[in-house]
């Protein structure tokens, strides 16, 4: 890897196909905003500094530019449209006195790698050329600048769609704009460039023609069309995106996950994995959702910001958000965990259980049909189908604290602020408003009444009236 590299991300378009408010380098993408996809290939070719020049959406792109990469990418506003080369010349400024190699890529294209990268410096470095660029070859290159080779066999110039002839348009192989250059002859050839084009801007293009009339080559390398691909509407996006999903999975596939339908699964590319974990089919797993070895997560759950430990089970469309999920837990179907939900070892819930900002203790189970939040349940407990923790009084959240060992019977209804204490009971179908102390039963239901023949005396009733409908 060449020492002494910085890097230019130019990113100061208006993006107007995306027809969006948003900037279109801050458009997410397997995840990540566009722009942050070139820079961490840039910053994996070694490059330090990497200077982002933005322009449209500054104010935007700028703070988060600075929370994703706070030591060494920079920006540099490029305050009026004048083109690609004059975009570079901005970034360059940013770089001030900076001696040796320079990278040039765009901020809209999601798909570059390092390793190309790395191949495209070390190719100038080995050619002694002040300028190396890559080309790729297209069937149907239209809308791309040609590259235009001289009788060496070397990128002698490139023209524009809008400036190219006919016949020049019928050239296949075009540039994809990613360049590498010696710092100080890029300093001289873009302070060289003028607007002579149908745009009236400065072409970064312009350099190849420049190093060709020092005198000097322009190696070209070859880097295929899939990561050449640039984004300019919101269909390319989703090209883009899914061709960043296929290297994600793959990635998670040789590192020892299996996923049972690959191709219908959504998996950011900061999820992480552990070994032997399994993953169903429609599964979205995003975020920082990082899933550790022997986990099974069934088809259509939906993941984002969870941690789950070792050996536990998710089961089908199951929805968690913000959720710590300990080792050997059972999960859904069909459950939802809220951000603060903590399911610790060994803990079950189950079918149409809600739970936010709630602990389950070690080896506790809310099988079906419960709401726990803003609740503290300890070890061993059982939570009863159809229970509900109210936590909300119209003002305020108010806590629900269950001890070890609690049972709690079917449709009990906990008022907060209340506390159970361990071991204790309380009968199904109560509205529990007052602390339970430790092993107690506590009934809170109207006492029940059987009334000898009352159900016929209704049926006879309703047969009356039944008859006298016209």
């Amino acid at each position: 890897m060449e020492r002494n590299v910085a890097a230019l991300v130019l990113a100061a378009g208006k993006g107007t196909r995306m027809k969006s408010a948003l900037p279109k380098v801050l458009h997410p993408a397997c995840g990540k905003p566009l722009v942050a996809w070139p820079v961490e290939a840039a910053l994996a070719a070694g490059a330090d500094p990497v200077v982002v020049v933005v322009g449209h959406g500054a104010d935007a792109v700028r703070p988060l530019l600075a929370q994703r990469f706070p030591a060494s990418v920079r920006t540099a506003v490029q305050q009026q449209q004048l083109g690609t080369g004059h975009a570079a010349r901005v970034g360059l400024e940013a770089l001030g006195e900076w001696s040796g190699s320079v990278l040039i890529v765009y901020g809209d294209c999601p798909l570059l790698t390092a390793e190309s990268l790395t191949s495209l410096l070390e190719l100038r470095a080995r050619t002694a050329a002040p300028l190396a660029l890559w080309t790729t070859r297209l069937d149907e290159p239209r809308g791309y600048g040609r590259v235009l080779r001289g009788d060496d066999g070397l990128p002698e110039r490139i023209v524009e769609e809008r400036d190219a002839t006919a016949e020049q348009r019928r050239v296949t192989e075009t540039n994809p704009g990613v360049y590498a250059a010696d710092a100080a002859w890029l300093r001289s050839a873009l302070a060289r460039l003028e607007p002579k084009n149908a745009q009236a801007e400065l072409y970064l293009t312009d350099l190849v023609a420049l190093a060709r009339a020092d005198g000097r080559s322009v190696p070209a390398l070859e880097v295929g069309a899939l990561e050449t691909m640039g984004v300019n509407d919101r269909a390319q996006l989703g090209e883009a995106a899914a061709a960043l999903q296929a290297r994600v999975v793959r990635r998670a596939q040789l590192d020892g996950v299996t996923f049972l339908s690959p191709a219908t699964v959504a998996v950011d590319a900061q999820v992480r994995f552990g070994i032997d974990v399994t993953v169903g089919a429609h599964a979205v797993l995003t975020g920082a959702t990082a899933l550790e070895s022997e986990v099974h997560i069934g088809a259509g759950c939906v993941l984002h910001d969870t941690t789950v430990a070792t050996g536990t089970v998710v089961h089908p469309y199951s929805v968690c958000d913000g959720a710590r999920i300990g080792k050997g837990c059972v999960v859904g179907p069909f459950a939802r965990l809220r951000p603060g939900a903590v399911l610790e070892e060994g803990a079950h819930v189950g079918n149409f259980v809600e739970m936010k900002k709630a602990r389950l203790g070690r080896g506790s189970k809310a099988n079906h049909l419960a709401y726990l939040g803003d609740a503290d349940i300890g070890a061993k407990a059982n939570i009863g189908a159809g229970t509900i923790t109210c936590n909300y009084d119209g003002i305020g959240k108010h806590r629900t604290v269950i001890g070890d060992e609690v049972f709690v019977g079917s449709n009990a209804t906990l008022v907060a602020p209340v506390a159970i204490a361990r071991g204790a009971y309380v009968a199904a179908g109560s509205t529990i408003t007052a602390d339970v102390p430790e092993d107690a039963l506590a009934i809170g239901r109207g006492r029940q009444q059987n009334k000898a023949g009352y159900a016929a005396g209704i049926r006879a009733k309703n047969a009356e009236r039944a008859q006298k409908k016209p």
